[in-house]
């Protein structure tokens, strides 16, 4: 067994220090969090996808 199986997975990102940063610095970091945001909906989706198939095979 690895080492690295061991550690949690979920490790808590540290949060951005948002003081130094201009307003067009923010709002560019917006853009970025919801391009961020989309590609786990997109993901979240794609998993809900393939589980409902799942489902639906294993109900027959």
């Amino acid at each position: 067994m690895d080492m690295e199986e061991l550690e949690p997975r979920k490790k808590v990102p540290e949060k951005r220090n948002l003081e130094p940063l201009s307003v067009e610095e923010l709002n560019d970091y917006i853009t970025e969090l919801e391009a961020e945001i989309a590609r786990v909906r997109a993901a979240i989706g794609g998993k809900q996808s393939v589980r409902a198939g799942a489902e639906a095979l294993f109900k027959r």
